[in-house]
């Protein structure tokens, strides 16, 4: 009898992954509220990547989905939910997928969770957000989404400034939303929130 080698790659172990990155992606980098933990130990990133990408969905750096979309690294979601620090009495918003990985780890957390396009962010649902999370860096945030964040109402992006971006979150007094740069972080950057071109001599 002749036996046959078994070349095949072996199939990746997405619960093991899960677990190491907790441990040596989230933890390590401040992630440590154990509700953000237990959200993202729950939900499978490899669900929400193409199927030829499933083996990287765990990497620490954004993963290509596709039409200059990407799904931002680990380390971009869990520290955007920690800042955002979503409630069950929240009517929130996420600019970007209503069915991505980001806004399956926020809807549980809020009372309703509405979404809409990046492209299409001027045509949000009418109505005051408490909590708005942008998926993405941009660098202006619009007036338009600006009017739609209750007052008292909080806001989490990532901005993007001379080609670094960070995360940011900033809250609507008096009328006006103030976003305040944070922790320096590889977010995936929104080509539709870019400052207007300036004429320069």
């Amino acid at each position: 009898m002749t036996l046959t080698e078994d070349r095949s790659a072996p199939a990746t172990d997405f619960s093991a992954a899960r677990r190491a990155m907790i441990v040596s992606q989230l933890r390590t980098s401040g992630v440590n509220e154990p509700w953000v933990l237990e959200a993202m130990a729950g939900v499978p990133r490899e669900n929400f990547v193409p199927a030829e990408l499933r083996d990287a969905a765990y990497i620490d750096r954004a993963v290509p989905l596709g039409d200059g979309k990407f799904l931002g690294a680990p380390l971009v979601q869990g520290k955007m939910l920690q800042e955002a620090v979503p409630a069950k009495t929240d009517k929130a918003l996420i600019v970007g997928d209503g069915e991505g990985y980001l806004a399956t780890l926020l809807r549980p957390l809020v009372g309703s969770l509405d979404a809409v396009a990046p492209a299409a962010a001027d045509e949000a649902a009418s109505g005051a957000y408490d909590l708005i999370v942008i998926d993405g860096a941009i660098e202006v945030l619009p007036d338009a989404l600006s009017a739609r964040l209750a007052e008292g109402g909080r806001v989490v992006t990532g901005v993007t400034e001379r080609g670094v971006t960070r995360l940011a979150a900033g809250t609507k007094a008096g009328g006006v939303t103030s976003l305040l740069p944070l922790a320096e972080l590889g977010i995936p950057v929104l080509p539709e929130f870019a400052a207007p071109k300036r004429w320069s001599f």
